[in-house]
């Protein structure tokens, strides 16, 4: 979306500044509008890293916990957390790696989730995990926020593995958007399948953002249709790639959406 994003604005303005905000991966300033748009790259939102048991231990410990991942739910990623006070209009995203396996296995390397610099005992499972990190995420954001600013959170992008996962040889070689009813069979809860994990997380990110003053940008149920719009086996892959986009695209359109919801919101403002 960001590429989308930045290819659309050059065709407006070619003076344009590589520069980059406080923990952004990548950032960009066209010049002659003062406009600064930059992508702050996180994956669960919240900081997290290595954890390893302690000689001395501890609550973990003694649950038989050796290694894993310490997720503090409370304390945002370096990557974004001076975003709010920099940006007039953020989007948010989170998702793929909380149902990430190959990166989180529940025994080798568990999400182990910390809370005011202390272990939530007993351990929760990544969904319920996720389901804090936005709580606590919300809050900063809202009290950390330039004023006037804007606030959307990003639906899930969905996958379209078929056969498998990426790395249990899934693919996406379909050459046409999907049915209504291939939509079901690939993304429906009840099918428990690959791609499950786009609804179940928009469940949660609807729930969170209840009663919140963020905006919902809606991007999946359009998305979910357009398996024909991955690069599968055109990026050089090992495997197909049923997560990235081609460009131009859908995410082109994910734009398109952004800029209509953000007219309407000037509009009531």
């Amino acid at each position: 979306m960001f590429v989308s994003l930045f290819c659309t604005l050059k065709r407006v303005s070619n003076d344009v500044k590589k520069w980059r905000p406080a923990g952004a991966d990548r950032g960009f300033t066209f010049v002659q509008y003062n406009l600064t748009i930059a992508y702050h790259r996180t994956n669960l939102l919240a900081r997290y890293g290595r954890w390893s048991a302690d000689a001395n231990g501890g609550k973990l410990e003694a649950l038989g916990y050796k290694q894993g991942y310490r997720v503090d739910v409370d304390i945002p990623e370096s990557t974004w957390e001076k975003a709010p006070s920099f940006h007039d209009i953020l989007i948010f995203n989170t998702g793929h790696w909380w149902w990430a396996p190959a990166k989180f296995d529940s025994v080798k390397s568990p999400m182990l989730f910390f809370e005011n610099g202390l272990p939530v005992i007993p351990p929760i499972r990544p969904d319920v995990g996720l389901d804090k990190v936005l709580k606590h995420m919300i809050r900063f954001v809202e009290k950390t926020m330039r004023p006037g600013g804007i606030k959307l959170f990003r639906t899930q992008s969905p996958r379209h593995f078929e056969g498998g996962d990426w790395d249990q040889g899934g693919s996406c070689q379909r050459l046409q958007p999907l049915l209504p009813e291939e939509v079901e069979e690939l993304f429906s809860l009840k099918n428990d399948g690959t791609n499950v994990e786009t609804r179940l997380v928009n469940q949660h990110l609807y729930e969170a953002l209840k009663g919140s003053n963020i905006h919902i940008l809606d991007i999946t149920r359009m998305s979910e249709f357009r398996a024909d719009a991955h690069p599968s086996t055109a990026g050089g892959k090992k495997h197909d790639d049923c997560m990235h986009w081609c460009l131009p695209g859908v995410t082109d359109t994910w734009n398109d959406l952004f800029v209509t919801h953000l007219n309407r919101l000037k509009i009531r403002s």
